[in-house]
């Protein structure tokens, strides 16, 4: 019972968001650049994101480093998510103090780590099972 509670609970509170956005959107002076932007988002996802996300699904069943691969492509996402909105928008802002470091190169220094890391736990995990198997 408690999960049908929680069902209707999180429905209702999705379709009060849902109208909420609806109503701003209605306010919007430009709407068809935002359908515009709409319409770009879901070519872009469709032609680019899931095609990758599957082929790199079809990589990882057949490679066997799926944990630590399937990780490390979620912190990249999330990280590029925080830091799209900077990312599409280059150039000087009118105040300095607002955007002070260079985020494209961080971003990508970020995105570097977790590539290092996730290239030394795979590494690990090799020597690990390496030293498990007996010799013959």
């Amino acid at each position: 019972m408690r999960t049908s509670v929680a069902r209707v609970l999180t429905g209702a509170a999705g379709l009060t968001l849902m109208g909420v956005g609806a109503s701003l959107l209605w306010e919007v002076p430009d709407l068809t650049g935002v359908l515009v932007w709409l319409g770009g988002a879901v070519v872009l996802h469709d032609a680019l994101i899931a095609p990758s996300v599957l082929l790199i699904g079809l990589v990882l069943v057949r490679g066997g480093a799926r944990g630590p691969v399937r990780g490390a492509l979620l912190v990249a996402g999330a990280l590029t998510v925080v830091a799209l909105p900077v990312l599409l928008r280059p150039g000087k802002p009118a105040n300095s103090s607002v955007l002070p470091l260079d985020y494209p190169r961080n971003w990508l220094l970020t995105l570097a780590a977790v590539a290092t890391v996730t290239a030394l736990v795979l590494a690990a995990r090799g020597i690990r099972r390496g030293r498990r198997r007996p010799r013959s």
